[in-house]
């Protein structure tokens, strides 16, 4: 029992580790994005296109993933795309021309996606062999990657380009972490029978005005700095950066928090926070104010998608024995990853269109969005119970 339980604290610093890299690899290219449109001479509309690209690509690394994790184990496809991810980071950086930076992007797409998947796969087992809540302390770990991602780029805006190439470093080393292995039973071998999608779909709705919320803030907000208000060109991340602090405190505290005030209460509270903060920020008058505004977002919106993925295993793995369930849940975790990409799409994309003209416009979207939350809450009951 001794050694099981060491096991799974290693397994839970590994996934840890996994998705702090994660974090710390994607704010470190969304808080450049300034400089990378002015390196490659991009306007709004272009760069939406280059991130509709990644997005769809993701999606594409998502689904990949559901095909192999059981064949190979969510652990050996986790590393692959971490490997993925080093390779296309620099090359990102380190493209001689527009064609090679593309390509590198889409590499990059495709390597986030696996990442995604397996990381929230290998969460999602740990929660269920500790029968407790642990997502939002995993995706806190994301968020601390992401904070020391954009403290990078604050520190480092004097450098020169290739060397951020030295971030590909990090998901090389996060390669040889312990990773949960997988606990090969006799599973099923359909994951796809008595599989409640539809209660699925409502988390997952609440995914897409998660990642819709998130991706608009940390995609376009160092942009909305620098083009409403002028801000200092080393001061952009700073739309990014307390978004991410306030993030990761509510997610560090957020196993607590769920236990003790259930899921459903915690994400309407939360949705109110957010609606708050989104008015805040598209009325702001300058960038103290907005920088003010993502604070309170961050607080907001933090725990909705650890959340939505123990609601959604949940609702997958229940009335299994374990290794059916684990594969069950492997399947449904991967697909379900798809709502992630759908509300990057819309923040990410939608934001900078309907933007373009003014990003003031553009965070409207999020807004309106944001609302839904209130009603999605409801499907969150599962997460109450990460051991059923």
């Amino acid at each position: 029992m001794l050694s099981m339980g060491a096991d799974l604290r290693r397994a839970r610093l590994a996934i840890a580790a996994a998705f702090f890299t994660q974090g710390l690899v994607f704010i470190s290219l969304t808080t450049r994005l300034p400089r990378l449109q002015e390196r490659w001479d991009l306007d709004e509309l272009a760069l939406s296109g280059v991130l509709l690209m990644m997005v769809l690509l993701a999606g594409v690394g998502s689904l990949v993933a559901e095909r192999l994790a059981p064949r190979l184990d969510s652990a050996v496809v986790l590393r692959a795309g971490l490997l993925v991810i080093a390779a296309s980071v620099a090359a990102v950086v380190l493209a001689p021309v527009t064609a090679v930076f593309v390509l590198a992007l889409a590499a990059y797409g495709v390597g986030l996606g696996l990442v995604d998947a397996t990381g929230n796969m290998q969460a999602v087992a740990l929660e269920h062999r500790m029968g407790r809540v642990v997502l939002p302390s995993c995706h806190g770990a994301w968020t601390l990657g992401g904070i020391l991602g954009a403290v990078l780029t604050l520190a480092t805006s004097g450098v020169p380009w290739s060397a951020v190439a030295l971030v590909a470093v990090v998901p090389l080393l996060a390669t040889t972490a312990p990773f949960l292995a997988r606990d090969h039973g006799e599973a099923a071998t359909s994951t796809e029978t008595d599989v409640p999608w539809r209660a699925i779909v409502m988390v997952g709705l609440a995914l897409v005005v998660f990642y819709t919320v998130d991706t608009a803030a940390a995609t376009w907000g160092p942009v909305y700095l620098d083009r409403v208000f002028a801000a200092p060109e080393e001061l952009v991340a700073l739309a990014t950066l307390p978004y991410l602090v306030a993030t990761g405190l509510v997610r560090l505290a957020g196993d607590r928090l769920a236990e003790q005030v259930g899921a459903v209460r915690l994400v309407r509270v939360g949705a109110g926070i957010a609606l708050v903060a989104l008015a805040v920020i598209v009325a702001a008058p300058g960038w103290p104010v907005a920088v003010l505004g993502f604070t309170l977002l961050g607080c907001g919106v933090a725990v909705v998608a650890p959340l939505s993925f123990s609601a959604a295993a949940a609702l997958a793995g229940r009335d299994a024995d374990p290794a059916t369930r684990q594969a069950r849940v492997d399947a449904v975790v991967a697909r379900f990853n798809q709502f992630n990409y759908a509300g990057a799409l819309l923040g990410a994309v939608m934001t900078g269109a309907v933007g373009a003209g003014s990003l003031r416009v553009g965070f409207a979207v999020p807004l309106v969005l944001v609302v839904a939350l209130f009603w999605l809450a409801r499907a969150f009951a599962p997460a109450d119970d990460p051991a059923a």
